[in-house]
C-alpha cells in the first residue's frame, strides 16, 4: 500500500494505494442497506441514491451489503448479485461513480438464520405464512446449527457439508460477477449476525464437526469464504473483510478472537478489516459495546496494531475533526462513515474544508466545484471593484452600498 502524505493536506485527504487501485482520500461511505431491489437487482432508487453520494467528495463509496444467494437475503428487498443479469444493472451505478473519481465497492453476505423477514420499515419482522397471500412467502434460513435462537417462521437448516459447499460456489461465483460488473473493491461481510458470523460465535455454532468446536474450527467457514473470494477476485484489487469485533451484550466471541481471525486472514491475503461489532446476543457478562463517539476506533486500533493489517474505523464518526484525529493517532488506515451521509451526502467536502484543505471543493465533481470556486472569490470582492459604473449601478437597485 501507498499512504505517503503531503504537508499541506490533512491525513483525512491524502490519497491511498491498495494494491492497483487509488483511493483519492480516506473517506468511505459504508454500506446502508436500502431495500428497494428488485429480484436482487437494483432500481432507480439506488441509481439515485449511489449518485447522491458519488457526488459528495468520499474516495471509496460501498453500495449496500449484496447477497450472493437469493436464500441468503434477509428480505425480498434486499440486494443480490446470485445471477448474470445482475451483472449490467450494477454496472450502470459503477460507471457512474468511477466517473466522479470515486472508486464503486461492494460487500457480499449471506443471512444465513437472519433471513425471511420484513423490511427496515417494518422493523425486520419474521415472514407468516398469511404473508404469502401477499407475494411474500415466508422461507427456512441457513446456519451452523439449528438452534431456535431467533424469532423466525421455520428453525434454521443446520448446513451439511453440501450445503457449506454450495455457499461458497456461491461466493466465489458473486465475487466474479462483482467484478465483471464494475467494481474496484470488494468485502466479505463476516459481521452483524450474518452467516459467517454465526459461525465464528460459540453462541450460534454448537456443530461437533471440523467447522465448529473450538476457534480454529469455527474460523474455518470464514477463512473458506476468504479463499475462494481471492481466488475470484483480481490479484491488483484489494479484498476486504467486515468483522464483528465483539459479538454483542451477552456474547462469546471477543477482540482477542477478532485479532486472531484478521491474523489468519491476512495469511489468506485480505487487505484490509473493516472494524464493526455486534450482531449476536447471548447469556454472558459481555457488555453492551456503548455507543459513544467513535465507539469502534479502539477495535480498529488493537486489530491493525497486534494484526499488522490495515482497518477501518467505522460507528459514530461524524465530524471532520473526529476523523482526522483516528488517522492521526495510528488508529486506522481509513475512516468509514454511514447515517451521517444521509443526513449530508457532501459530508466529505465539508469535512475538506473543516480542515483546511487547499481547493476543497475539489473534492467534488468538476459540475459543482467551479460553481462552488466562483462563489468563493466573489465573497471577497469588493462591491466597486468594477469602478464606478459597478457602484452607480448597485446603488440604482439596491440604494446605498455597503461600505
Amino acid at each position: 500500500m501507498n499512504t505517503e502524505t503531503t504537508n499541506d493536506l490533512p491525513l483525512l485527504f491524502t490519497p491511498i494505494t491498495m494494491r492497483g487501485v487509488t483511493a483519492k482520500n480516506r473517506v468511505v461511505v459504508s454500506p446502508m442497506c436500502q431495500y428497494h431491489s428488485d429480484d436482487g437487482g437494483p432500481t432507480d432508487w439506488q441509481m439515485t441514491h449511489m449518485g447522491r453520494l458519488a457526488v459528495g467528495g468520499a474516495g471509496i463509496i460501498f453500495g449496500e451489503e449484496t447477497g450472493v444467494e437469493a436464500r441468503g437475503r434477509k428480505t425480498y428487498a434486499c440486494a443480490g448479485i446470485w445471477d448474470d443479469k445482475h451483472i449490467a444493472q450494477y454496472r450502470k451505478i459503477t460507471d457512474f461513480i468511477r466517473a466522479q473519481d470515486a472508486v464503486p465497492a461492494i460487500q457480499l453476505g449471506h443471512a444465513g438464520r437472519k433471513a425471511s423477514c420484513h423490511a427496515a420499515t417494518k422493523s425486520w419482522a419474521p415472514l407468516a405464512d398469511e404473508d404469502a397471500k401477499d407475494g411474500l412467502p415466508p422461507w427456512q434460513g441457513l446456519a451452523p446449527s439449528a438452534l431456535d435462537q431467533l424469532p423466525r417462521r421455520f428453525t434454521p437448516k443446520a448446513m451439511d457439508k453440501d450445503d457449506i459447499r454450495t455457499v461458497l460456489e456461491s461466493w466465489r461465483e458473486a465475487t466474479r460477477r462483482s467484478m465483471d460488473a464494475g467494481y474496484d473493491i470488494c468485502e466479505i461481510h463476516g459481521a452483524h449476525g450474518y452467516l459467517i458470523h454465526q459461525f465464528l460465535s460459540p453462541v450460534s455454532n454448537h456443530r461437533t464437526d471440523s467447522y465448529g468446536g473450538d476457534r480454529e474450527g469455527r474460523m474455518r467457514f470464514a477463512l473458506e469464504v476468504a479463499e475462494v473470494s481471492r481466488e475470484a477476485w483480481p490479484a491488483d484489487k484489494p479484498l476486504f473483510f467486515r468483522v464483528s469485533s465483539v459479538d454483542g451484550e451477552g456474547g462469546i466471541w471477543n477482540l482477542e478472537d477478532t485479532v486472531a481471525l484478521a491474523k489468519a486472514l491476512k495469511d489468506r491475503d485480505i487487505d484490509l478489516i473493516d472494524c464493526s461489532s455486534g450482531g449476536i446476543t447471548g447469556e454472558s457478562d459481555m457488555p453492551m459495546v456503548p455507543r459513544i463517539v467513535q465507539f469502534q476506533a479502539g477495535f480498529a486500533e488493537r486489530v491493525r496494531r497486534e494484526a499488522k493489517i490495515m482497518t477501518i474505523a467505522v460507528g459514530g464518526v461524524t465530524k471532520a475533526a473526529e476523523a482526522e484525529g483516528i488517522l492521526h493517532n495510528g488508529q486506522a488506515d481509513l475512516i468509514g462513515v454511514a447515517r451521517e451521509f444521509l443526513w449530508n451526502a457532501d459530508w466529505a467536502a465539508h469535512a475538506a474544508k473543516e480542515l483546511g484543505a487547499p481547493d476543497p471543493y475539489g473534492q467534488m465533481p468538476h459540475e459543482y466545484a467551479y460553481r462552488l470556486r466562483l462563489r468563493e472569490k466573489a465573497k471577497d470582492m469588493p462591491i466597486n471593484q468594477g469602478g464606478a459604473a459597478t457602484q452607480a449601478a448597485y446603488e440604482k437597485v439596491f440604494g446605498a452600498a455597503p461600505k
